[in-house]
């Protein structure tokens, strides 16, 4: 394998820069070329400019940058035949013979049918702050969104401290509750409500009943926005109506858990995952991720990665039972 592609696909998240970075250089090092493809997918149906060759001088300063330089989209026209054969045709003219392609599900469901149609290999970095992949202990951002998180929650607890109030805190988490779990113990939060755990509102209802007599007099309770009962937003509202007197405020982090500097372990993980899904395209690897389990890289068939359910620690979630009883 003489020349091979890199791209960013999907949510951006904070180490993937660092991963482009790995994988480039590891690639140099291997005498192999590398091309940098803007906008994912998207970049790959359009060629031209969106396919820049990069050296290990085009990768330096970027280790400690969020987002991504090569930029990031969803491709509604990758899912058709059509344009599938236009990023084919474009990876052909360049001579491309594999791909790394750092994202999550999308990215890798997208890099295995193309496979499937087109016969070019790929191997992936999870990249992807809701840690929701299987295969890999943590992914690349999921460090960073933490931190972030929890900065958050250590303001809000001045103030919620200061006016006695009940804040529910939304972060990010449509299907998956390992940022909320997360953020709930580092933050010293009281609950964590999660969309893996259906429990209707009935017992967050309860918990607020029982503080009455507490001497602790504000609460900050983590809301994954995919739970169950809706948002924070809707959980407050709920509350608001069902107990008498009960006053509650509601921050939303959004987007911000996906932007900022990467932490340490964000670079180290994202070089280590770079490094090995490069060597793994090199020893003939394809259509699998390469994760991070027991600190050992480990590659995952895409399918696995994409469709095996990866639980959240059962210690964790008794975790947030106890210290908060």
């Amino acid at each position: 394998m003489k020349k091979i592609a890199v791209f960013t696909s999907g949510g951006d998240s904070p180490g993937m820069n660092a991963c482009v970075r790995a994988a480039v250089r590891t690639a140099i090092y291997n005498n192999v070329e590398v091309v940098g493809i803007m906008q994912g997918y998207k970049g790959m149906i359009e060629g031209g400019e969106n396919f820049v060759p990069l050296t290990s001088r085009s990768v330096g300063n970027i280790i400690q940058r969020g987002g991504t330089i090569l930029k990031s989209s969803r491709s509604k026209e990758f899912m058709t035949a059509e344009g599938r054969k236009k990023a084919n045709d474009n990876l052909v003219a360049h001579g491309i013979e594999g791909i790394v392609c750092i994202g999550g599900n999308g990215t890798f469901t997208g890099a295995e049918i193309f496979y499937n149609e087109y016969g070019i290999p790929s191997v992936g970095a999870p990249g992807t702050i809701d840690n929701d992949l299987y295969g890999t202990d943590l992914t690349i951002g999921f460090d960073t969104a933490i931190n972030t998180a929890v900065d958050a929650i250590d303001k809000i607890r001045d103030t919620a401290d200061s006016h006695g109030r009940a804040f529910f805190v939304e972060v990010m988490g449509r299907d998956a509750g390992f940022i909320a779990l997360a953020a709930t113990i580092a933050g010293g939060a009281e609950v964590a409500m999660l969309p893996e755990i259906k429990e209707d509102h009935s017992k967050i209802v309860e918990f607020f009943k029982g503080r009455a007599n507490s001497k602790k007099s504000f609460s900050i309770i983590i809301v994954a926005e995919g739970n169950f009962e809706g948002g924070a937003t809707a959980i407050s509202n709920i509350l608001n109506k069902e107990i008498p007197g009960f006053e509650s405020r509601v921050v939303i982090l959004g987007h911000i858990q996906r932007g900022g500097s990467p932490t340490a372990y964000d670079r180290v993980l994202a070089s280590k995952l770079g490094y090995g899904a490069v060597n793994a395209l090199l020893a003939g690897e394809k259509n699998k991720m390469a994760g991070l389990i027991n600190n050992v890289i480990t590659l995952t068939p895409f399918n696995d990665a994409i469709n095996k359910k990866k639980s959240l620690n059962a210690d964790l979630l008794n975790m947030v039972e106890i210290f908060n009883t």
